[in-house]
């Protein structure tokens, strides 16, 4: 075996005893929670935006564009339900490469597990703190979600992930919104295969432990465009593929069928400022028939201060080192613009 085991980490349980979350703060996070299930249930017809850097780096920068997305969601706070990105472990699609604050708290040092586990851990506290507002992540590894389960509104299954089983079956014993990627492929049967494996109740193994689930009834999908056999992005927010998705979905037993469309990655083919113009087809594919409009529940966003982005090491503040994000200025108008078209 080819392994070396370097230090045993502590359970979620005893993280969550070391670092804790306080009453007020666990209180603020289940009115978040509700807020949220109202939006996928019906309840509400506020309209969902997820929106934040493609990889939380740098908490100093983080807490800085969260706080600006506060003033935001006050002012819009009848229409929209803003619900931050914090997104701190990084898919790589050959593995090399940044993977993220869990891997490296610092991105320019080594890989430090307990570390990352402590600094995410503080940063999506300090974020709810300083903010009031709960946070999206990407559950990459899911025996790690536990490590958050406490302070996560809303979970995504990125598209390199959501034919696993074990994502699957984890996102099925969630009890927040968790959103199913379209694979890379494309195929909007996997993607629909996987939600409802993540609404039925299931028996297997997690974490040493024989478990079962009741089903995630706020399992819903994502669309994040594709790539062909020949590395082409096949973008997939148009009026058509959500006419398709609806009628995909009308095949299913399903609870709460429901959409969020991806802005960025293979819908805009990376070219960040091509989100703005995309977030505005979806609103008006929303427009243009109620039944769409009751699907399409949100959208998702990559914005940072500083638009574009910049290699690790570079050192401009508020900049992605990652996937190329809006700026500040940028989102802002947007956001606003959302504001005023829902």
């Amino acid at each position: 075996m080819s392994f070396t085991f370097i230090k045993k980490l502590p359970t979620p349980e005893e993280i969550k005893e070391l670092y804790p979350l306080a009453q007020k703060l666990a209180d603020q996070k289940a009115q978040r929670d509700l807020m949220i299930r109202d939006v996928f249930t019906g309840v509400s017809d506020k309209f969902l935006v997820i929106i934040g850097p493609c990889s939380a780096d740098n908490e100093t920068a983080v807490l800085d564009y969260m706080c600006r997305l506060k003033k935001i969601q006050e002012k819009t706070a009848d229409r929209l339900l803003i619900v931050p990105r914090v997104y701190t472990n990084k898919p790589r699609t050959t593995g090399l490469g940044y993977k993220g604050m869990l891997h490296q708290p610092d991105p320019e040092g080594k890989p430090d597990m307990l570390a990352g586990i402590v600094a995410i851990r503080n940063l999506h506290i300090h974020v709810l703190e300083e903010t009031g507002m709960s946070a999206a992540d990407e559950m990459l590894y899911p025996e790690n979600y536990r490590y958050l389960s406490d302070l996560l509104s809303y979970v995504a299954v990125g598209a390199r992930s959501v034919e696993n089983q074990q994502h699957r079956l984890t996102a099925s014993g969630m009890d927040v919104a968790v959103g199913m990627k379209n694979p890379t492929s494309g195929d909007f049967s996997v993607m629909l295969n996987s939600v409802v494996a993540a609404q039925s109740k299931h028996t297997f193994i997690y974490r040493a432990w024989e478990v079962e689930t009741d089903g995630n009834p706020l399992a819903h999908t994502i669309l994040r465009g594709a790539v062909n056999k020949h590395g082409q992005a096949i973008p997939n927010y148009h009026y058509e593929d959500l006419v398709r998705l609806m009628d995909m979905y009308a095949q299913q037993d399903l609870k709460n069928p429901a959409c969020i469309v991806d802005a960025n990655h293979s819908n805009s083919n990376k070219l960040h400022m091509e989100q703005i113009r995309i977030v505005k087809e979806v609103l008006h594919s929303r427009t243009h028939s109620d039944e769409v409009k009751n699907l399409v529940k949100g959208v998702m966003i990559e914005s940072y201060i500083e638009g574009g982005c910049q290699k690790v090491g570079g050192h401009l503040y508020g900049q992605s080192i990652t996937d190329p994000c809006l700026s500040w200025e940028d989102s802002e108008r947007l956001l606003l613009e959302i504001a005023d078209r829902v």
